[in-house]
């Protein structure tokens, strides 16, 4: 027990205090300016109506996108002996985006239950929409230089060379996509403490981090969106420059097919692109750094990104429908199997529409 003679006792702490503490800094207390840099910012939580307008959302694309693609492999495919360069293209481009639906029921499950399939197939999911995301665009690449050797250079003669040379190009677009990709192996299933829930997301060594995403988001900008993108736009202005000087209501078609390439492509990926680029440079610390900021980045790159996924829908539509060779193909093939009625049509101009169609492309 303590002696209350003792002269431990200390009933006025006011010299400790001054002694111990330099009691006048903390007086200045108010004056400390919190450093927005060191906080750590809540993520994102959505609303469970949010989550579900979401899942039917990825759902729908799914349901859109899996019959437009295979009905487009299966034209392209019903003739293979006369395959053009840009046919081939489009087969490759229809595989790169049937695999990115295949993908989406895992994202509907995982907006509601949280990821629930484990670490390996959270690293091949994110493997296949990163391998969709360089090959789709490096096939419109592709497609682009062929129409531009086709209209412009007038190379329609040399289609044997063009078929072999596409062949090859597809090897190279998915091996160059594949070694692109790898960083994806940075995803892994975790449980986040925010959200309680488990997530699949990148997960970069705590030591490396800002330095490995900063260079994979480089990267995506520059091979992903940037190089590609100015290839395309050099391609497609000049073979529309070509067509406006030439008549004739073929090339005024193909002209039209090539801009609502160009325009849909844009509006689909530019924004994700975009926002990613305010993200990389707002973890780059060249924008400043705020939570607000931070969470509305992250809230447009989410958005976006969905956006971007229509582009597996709206690429049979652009490559296939709106092209009239491949609706007569098309429709054709279904009368062969006695889904629609044959049409009274006169030998000649039969005869007539299918040399045509089978000595060009569907653009």
């Amino acid at each position: 027990m303590t002696d209350p003679n003792s002269s431990l006792n200390i009933d006025d702490f006011s010299e400790f205090y001054y002694e111990e503490f330099n009691y006048t800094d903390l007086q200045n207390l108010s004056d400390f300016v919190v450093d927005e840099k060191t906080l750590l910012c809540s993520s994102i939580t959505m609303a469970d109506a949010v989550n579900i307008a979401f899942c039917v959302f990825y759902m729908l694309i799914f349901l859109m996108a899996i019959p437009g693609n295979l009905i487009v492999g299966w034209v392209i495919t019903s003739n293979r002996l006369l395959l053009s360069a840009s046919d081939i293209y489009l087969f490759n481009l229809m595989v790169a985006d049937t695999l990115l639906a295949l993908i989406l029921p895992f994202s509907a499950v995982s907006v509601i239950h949280g990821w629930v399939f484990g670490d390996i197939a959270c690293k091949l999911v994110c493997l296949v929409k990163e391998v969709n995301f360089y090959t789709s665009i490096l096939f419109l690449v592709c497609i682009s230089v062929d129409r531009y050797m086709v209209i412009v250079r007038a190379m329609e003669s040399r289609k044997a060379k063009r078929r072999l040379c596409s062949g090859v190009a597809c090897a190279l677009v998915w091996v160059l996509g594949l070694v692109l990709s790898l960083p994806s192996f940075y995803n892994e299933a975790f449980f986040e403490q925010i959200s309680k829930k488990t997530v699949c997301a990148e997960r970069f060594e705590t030591n490396h981090a800002d330095e490995w995403r900063l260079a994979t988001r480089i990267m995506r900008h520059l091979l992903g969106f940037l190089f590609p993108l100015v290839v395309m736009l050099i391609c497609y202005s000049i073979t529309v420059e070509r067509l406006l000087r030439t008549r004739g209501f073929q090339k005024q078609r193909a002209m039209k097919v090539i801009i609502a390439v160009v325009v849909a492509f844009l509006l689909c990926w530019t924004p994700f692109h975009v926002s990613m680029m305010v993200d990389t440079l707002l973890r780059a610390k060249v924008v400043q750094f705020s939570c607000f900021t931070q969470m509305s980045v992250d809230v447009a790159m989410f958005a976006t990104q969905n956006l971007g996924l229509l582009h597996c829908c709206v690429n049979p539509v652009l490559y296939a429908f709106v092209g009239e060779k491949f609706r007569k193909r098309f429709l054709q093939m279904l009368r062969r199997k006695g889904v629609l009625e044959r049409f009274s049509v006169s030998r000649s101009s039969r005869s007539s529409s299918l040399t045509s169609e089978a000595t060009s492309s569907f653009l």
